[in-house]
């Protein structure tokens, strides 16, 4: 098992990326069809993720319980992004990033009603108050960006990145993470190859423009390659609602970035729904902080 240190660093980096992926994918489809930068984005980070395996010499199983975790894995790539990529139309990056907050009480209920895991209560009373800091934020947001469709778009997004980190520790394969993030991607990718006979009229006609193309390549090496890295050996090593977490972090640092990159405004109603996310998920981990002290 990884160290501590590992693990966190691992955690920071991966909070960090998901935090600067909705801003990524809203410029990545500025030029491009939303589901043909989606399908770009499989098709560039395929050969890439296996041009990794082979230099760091990665087994890649190919048994049934392999197989089996590719394919629960690929739930949170292109199971949970097409719905994302489609709620780009009806959302703005800081709302979908916001609506990606909703993963641990989404986790917790899968756990709860389909996995008979318990909570303790100041588990669930730190997931209740960041939800509500969340709400606030969402509330502040222009209402010009906020769509009852793209908010159902963004639901199942949600629930299919849960059940993958459950059916993903469930399955329990003996793979290293680059080779669950590889075979992930490979079936995303082959479910992506079905999607082309939908879009094909919308294929682009011109060359992108260089920020949506340096956008588009971000999603491939930050999100899908690294991120997924970073996400299969967390789900490895933690439990499936303390991982779901970093959801609930990546919008407080989602909307600075907006604020910095992209002209977002920032309310004082935005600065109180964060305090109150930071002051849940201080609840949440005060249990296992505590724990740790005691070591």
């Amino acid at each position: 098992m990884p160290s501590r240190t590992n693990l966190i660093l691992t955690y920071g980096l991966l909070v960090f990326i998901w935090a600067t992926t909705p801003l990524a994918i809203v410029w990545s489809v500025s030029d491009l069809h939303p589901m043909w930068a989606l399908v770009l984005r499989f098709f560039i980070a395929l050969p890439l993720a296996i041009v990794v395996l082979f230099i760091l010499k990665v087994g890649f199983p190919v048994d049934k319980v392999s197989i089996l975790s590719y394919i629960a894995g690929s739930l949170s790539l292109i199971g949970s992004q097409i719905f994302t990529y489609a709620a780009t139309a009806y959302l703005s990056s800081g709302l979908i990033a916001l609506m990606f907050g909703l993963a641990p009480i989404m986790a917790g209920l899968i756990g709860r009603f389909g996995f008979q895991q318990k909570l303790a209560l100041l588990q669930w009373l730190g997931m209740a108050v960041s939800i509500i800091g969340l709400g606030l934020i969402c509330l502040s947001d222009n209402q010009n960006h906020v769509k009852p469709l793209g908010i159902g778009l963004m639901i199942v997004s949600v629930f299919a990145y849960s059940l993958s980190i459950f059916l993903v520790k469930k399955i329990n394969a003996n793979i290293q993470a680059m080779a669950q993030a590889t075979g992930s991607i490979l079936v995303s990718t082959l479910i992506a190859i079905l999607v082309v006979p939908w879009i094909w009229q919308y294929a682009p006609t011109q060359m992108p423009s260089a920020k949506s193309l340096l956008a588009l390549f971000y999603t491939v090496i930050m999100a899908s390659l690294i991120a997924m890295f970073c996400y299969f050996k967390l789900v490895q090593n933690l439990k499936p609602t303390t991982l779901s977490l970093t959801t609930v972090m990546t919008p407080l640092l989602a909307i600075l970035i907006g604020a910095f990159l992209n002209d977002e405004q920032l309310s004082v109603q935005v600065f109180v729904g964060a305090s109150i996310v930071l002051f849940g998920l201080l609840l949440y981990f005060l249990k296992d902080l505590r724990a740790y002290r005691r070591m």
